[in-house]
């Protein structure tokens, strides 16, 4: 037997991703593998068991393997604990993982009492939803209650196969909308059922003489509450998670059909306490107008799945909700995440105009996507995508997407114990550069490090990841790692239009190196020359942007990152959630600042981050000068028709006046009141 002693080097510990991770790499050897923390020992090849362990950061843990491959399994396990077990907390939406990167929590702050009959919530999902409210409860089965010999009934074997058969629609129901991350917490469901752990614990109880329904109810209530008694929002998650899974098995080794829930044959605005993602993926869009719900916050499950699938939400709700009897008429906005309770005739009809109008130009937006971005005075805008994948890439030219202006690469490092090799990489940027043509596609070298580390690299704990060896700084410090990516890139560029971007570029010695590198690939491959542009995303990149200016091709201008810096508040921060925000107008002078220095020496300036597809802050980013907004796929219809619908020369005074603002409030302000 080899054991050794480690301390949890990720900043959230063994929550769901590093303990997915941990997990994976462990079922790869034949020994058996334990981890033990704080008096508990946890099978190294069982989530569930990994996860209650509660071991966070800075705790300290002894790896156990026994077997014929126990050294190398020592060795390769401790090295993937050390460099933090691909961790990537810091970047909400790219968390697959079993749920989202928050637990469901309430927000007090922002729940109040407007006016009388107007409940104040967060606004999750946009768009208006007015109709009657429908209360709904989950079922709850009493086993003590049930007779579990009755016609229908299945046995836990045929009930997992049936459960992981229901999962997989589900995970392709998602992926056929082109929902991928929402894809995914189905398939981390999927992958609790496969769990060793819970099967092993629900056939001792089944030979202790209980039925197989009731061991498997038992089984999964004890590990979720273990879960849950954690006190840590994180785990919490995992234990909601745990429950939705379970509860389906039960439903089905009960015999019952998936659609069991009664709704009502009319549209209605579902309102309860929570909703699973399995209840909200089920429900029938054409019956739901929108969701209240008293649990969760903008980055929850329903929060997620709301805006995937085009329904308005609000969620952290007065639980006052609750009270309102069935069927009252409601007004729910999920722009400003109000419910109006019996509204007033007036107020109603202009509720319900105002929803006819939106849906209309979603829908004509959608079909005048392929035409171009032109404003009323003839300026041409490039709407481009945010991409991911080479489905995203092909989806991006359904929605009418100019090109791709962030092609984010991490999505081939991650997920993974070893790194992709250059052929792996040429293979999807070759397949993604011919299925664009001659379209741009801008692919953003690997953007990870100590906030978002990877298992095969090796990197020393961070006080302070945000501010550590990330982005640029770490691939320059793993040079043969960048010459990799550089190499699969410059060799995939003649099948289409590829072009580069580093990321977390600080300085004009990072750009120097970089372009150095790339002038040497390009000799060995024999080349030809590649457009070359930043990410600015550091404020001292904004600030020297007339000094970087000359050394690139373009700027793109990151503002999740840019704004978290400026404003020196964490983005993945629910309590500051409504403080970050990317109109402020300091974050706004960077951003003219950084355009105008790119127009003076004839460069490009674009914006990559979700300011792009802020209808408050299109105006106000084309009044500036931006060259094209690169935006999630699913935005580029509207902000093309957005763009269509103004006068970028009438824009300019509103963009400078905007600069003069206070606060980011006072900036929607007046926006708001330029278009009344």
């Amino acid at each position: 037997m080899k054991q050794i002693e480690l301390f949890i080097q990720n900043k959230t510990g063994l929550h769901a991703r590093p303990a997915k991770v941990l997990v994976n790499l462990a079922k790869q050897f034949k020994s058996d593998i334990s981890v033990q923390h704080g008096g508990k020992r946890a099978n190294a090849k069982s989530m569930v068991s990994v996860l209650t362990l509660g071991a966070v950061n800075g705790s300290g843990i002894i790896l156990q393997a026994n077997g014929a491959d126990e050294e190398k399994a020592i060795a390769e396990l401790e090295a993937a604990i050390r460099s933090g077990l691909g961790d990537n907390d810091s970047s909400i939406e790219t968390e697959p993982a079993l749920a989202t990167s928050d637990a469901p929590v309430k927000f007090p702050q922002a729940i109040e009492t407007v006016e009388p009959g107007v409940i104040k919530g967060v606004g999750a999902a946009p768009g208006i939803a007015v109709g009657p409210i429908f209360h709904f409860q989950q079922v709850e089965y009493d086993l003590d209650h049930v007779d579990l010999s009755g016609n229908g009934h299945v046995n836990f074997a045929e009930a997992l196969t049936r459960a992981k058969a229901e999962l997989g629609e589900l995970h392709q129901q998602m992926n056929d909308k082109k929902l991928g991350a929402e894809a995914a917490i189905f398939e981390a469901h999927a992958e609790l059922l496969d769990d060793p752990e819970l099967a092993e614990a629900v056939q001792v109880r089944v030979a202790t003489g209980l039925s197989q329904a009731k061991a498997w109810k038992v089984t999964i209530d004890e590990q979720a509450e273990s879960i849950a008694a954690l006190n840590d929002p994180l785990f919490a998650a995992r234990a909601d998670d745990l429950r939705d899974v379970g509860k389906r098995v039960l439903r089905l080794m009960l015999g019952h059909g998936e659609k069991e829930d009664s709704m009502p044959t009319t549209p209605v605005v579902i309102v309860a306490r929570e909703l699973s993602p399995s209840d909200t993926a089920s429900f029938d869009p054409e019956r739901v107008l929108g969701f209240g719900i008293v649990e969760g916050g903008p980055t929850s499950h329903i929060a997620i799945l709301a805006r995937a699938l085009g329904i308005p939400a609000i969620v952290g709700v007065d639980e006052s909700m609750l009270t309102l009897e069935e069927k009252t008429p409601v007004i729910l906005n999920g722009n400003d995440g109000t419910l109006t309770v019996n509204p007033a005739a007036d107020i109603l009809e202009r509720a319900k105009l105002s929803q006819r109008r939106w849906l209309e130009y979603r829908r004509f937006a959608q079909e005048q996507a392929a035409s171009p971005a032109i404003s009323l005075d003839d300026i041409r805008v490039d709407v481009t995508a945010n991409a991911g994948s080479i489905a995203d890439s092909a989806e991006a030219l359904r929605m009418g997407a100019d090109g791709i202006g962030l092609l984010r690469t991490e999505f081939l490092f991650l997920e993974r114990t070893t790194a992709p090799t250059e052929d792996e990489q040429f293979s999807v940027y070759n397949a993604i550069a011919e299925t664009m043509k001659t379209l741009p596609v801008i692919v953003r070298t690997l953007d990870i490090g100590g906030d978002k580390p990877v298992p095969y690299i090796q990197m020393k704990p961070e006080l302070n990841p945000f501010l550590g060896e990330r982005g640029i700084r770490l691939c320059l410090n793993r040079p043969e790692l960048f010459r990799e990516q550089l190499r699969a890139i410059l060799r995939a560029a003649p099948s289409g239009n590829l072009r580069i971007m580093f990321p977390m570029i600080s300085d004009i010695a990072e750009i120097r190196q970089a372009r150095a590198l790339i002038e040497e690939l390009r000799a060995e491959l024999n080349s030809p020359p590649i457009q070359i542009g930043i990410m600015v995303e550091v404020p001292s990149a904004a600030l020297m942007a007339d000094v970087l200016a000359p050394e690139i091709d373009f700027f793109s201008i990151g503002t999740n990152d840019l704004t978290q810096y400026t404003l020196a508040m964490d983005r993945g921060n629910s309590a500051l959630a409504s403080k970050h925000d990317g109109l402020h107008p300091a974050v706004l002078r960077l951003i003219a600042q950084t355009i105008d220095a790119a127009h003076k020496f004839g460069k490009r300036a674009d914006i990559c981050g979700e300011l792009g597809s802020d209808a408050a802050a299109v105006p106000i980013l084309l009044g500036l000068g931006m060259d094209e907004l690169s935006v999630s796929i699913p935005s580029i219809p509207t902000v093309k028709a957005q763009v269509r619908s103004l006068k970028i020369s009438d824009l300019q005074s509103l963009a400078r006046e905007a600069l003069n603002c206070s606060t980011a409030q006072e900036v929607r302000e007046l926006v708001k009141k330029h278009f009344d």
